[in-house]
């Protein structure tokens, strides 16, 4: 049966062990950490020039069983593709139409999943977006945290202020600014899971009525500039390239002239926005988040401008949000077998890809994620910012 596989698969030193359908073994390189167990004999020809997409398809749809720490199955994968990759395939960019109909389904299937799920492996907030390491010693909690407490003090967020939080998916940020800097919280989600259990939380905790929560599209924002502040953090993925410019266009017309903007979100990391190579962003958008685009920096902070808001503060948080994956795919991982009862097959393989895949990706810099501080100034231009950064540190 070794016959069928292609010859240039032969020629690499890869730690991967090929199994196939008959029991047949190929060790590819010496020590084999990773065995890629071929079920359907017509995967074999995709096997001369593996894209990451098709990899990750074969196995989501049951086709091939893959036998190894996730890590190493990424990494490998990863060596795999890039060494046999068609040099000739191009990275197609295509833009989705978002209308709220579309955007709502692809919210619903990424995080209607399951509550008890996502509660496995994220921190006991449910905080799922990019922590932040003060130090890089910090356990998922208390990076948890403190992003949450750096976001705050970048918003400068003081008691009785109204802060708008665009995507508040479990409420972990809003009953933080709640019940840490004493914000009068107004948050939105379009997912009924995240909904029912955020409400829930902010009740047992006694923030119902410092924390309001609705199901609510960022189109239907009120624009009568009601919020000191807006903090909008895993957002603007969901929203489209098409829609950037309405979508800064409704977070300036809900702030109050001198109030600042926080987003918060993963950017592309080429100036046009097409996904990473090799067919990873594909597959995520394929079975994780559909309709899903990311813009780059340069894009996002020019829509940002063009809305009347002024960029005053970037940072980046990509090996932050590497390490974060790192958290999340390793608690998955320890809990296969509990995760196994909550959702369906398919969808732990995605999941178990998706976490392990996306860890690779922010480490090695194919997308990253910013945090893009702006303000809406005063009619004569000014604002009351700080001169310095000192006091977020302080």
């Amino acid at each position: 049966m070794l016959a069928y596989l292609p010859p240039n698969l032969r020629d690499l030193q890869l730690p991967l062990r090929l199994r196939l359908w008959d029991g047949t073994q190929l060790d590819l390189g010496p020590q084999p950490r990773v065995t890629l167990v071929v079920k359907d004999p017509s995967l074999v020809a995709q096997l001369a020039h593996p894209s990451l997409d098709a990899l990750g398809g074969a196995y989501v749809e049951g086709r091939v069983e893959l036998e190894g720490p996730m890590s190493e199955v990424i990494r490998i994968g990863d060596a795999l593709s890039q060494a046999l990759e068609d040099e000739s395939d191009t990275c197609q960019i295509s833009r989705t139409p978002h209308d709220k109909d579309s955007d709502a389904a692809a919210i619903s299937y990424h995080y209607d999943l399951s509550n008890d799920f996502y509660a496995l492996w994220l921190d006991p907030q449910m905080v799922y977006s990019c922590a932040y390491f003060e130090t890089g010693t910090e356990d998922l909690e208390q990076a948890q945290q403190a992003k949450m407490r750096h976001l705050c003090r970048k918003l400068r967020l003081q008691p009785g202020e109204r802060l708008l939080d665009v995507g508040c998916g479990w409420g972990g940020l809003a009953r933080y600014a709640a019940r840490e800097f004493g914000a009068e919280v107004f948050g939105i989600t379009l997912s009924r899971a995240q909904l029912k259990l955020a409400r829930q939380r902010a009740k047992d905790e006694g923030l119902a009525r410092q924390v309001r929560l609705e199901l609510l599209d960022y189109r239907d924002l009120p624009q009568d500039g009601r919020f000191d502040k807006v903090v909008s953090v895993g957002m603007f993925e969901h929203v489209g390239h098409a829609n950037l410019p309405l979508y800064c266009q409704r977070l300036f017309g809900a702030v109050k002239a001198g109030g600042l903007v926080m987003n918060h979100g993963i950017t592309a990391k080429f100036t046009d926005g097409r996904p990473v190579g090799r067919g990873g962003g594909e597959f995520i958008g394929r079975y994780v988040f559909p309709e899903g685009e990311l813009p780059h920096l340069a894009t996002m902070t020019a829509h940002i401008s063009e809305a009347g808001l002024e960029v005053v503060d970037v940072e980046n948080l990509r090996l932050h949000y590497a390490r974060t994956l790192e958290h999340w795919s390793a608690r998955l991982e320890a809990r296969l077998d509990q995760a196994a009862q909550l959702v369906p097959e398919q969808a732990l393989r995605i999941w178990r890809l998706y976490l392990a895949g996306c860890a690779y990706g922010f480490a090695r810099g194919w997308m990253s994620l910013h945090q893009i501080l702006a303000i809406k100034p005063y009619e004569d231009g000014s604002h009351n910012l700080p001169w310095t950064r000192a006091d977020l540190y302080r």
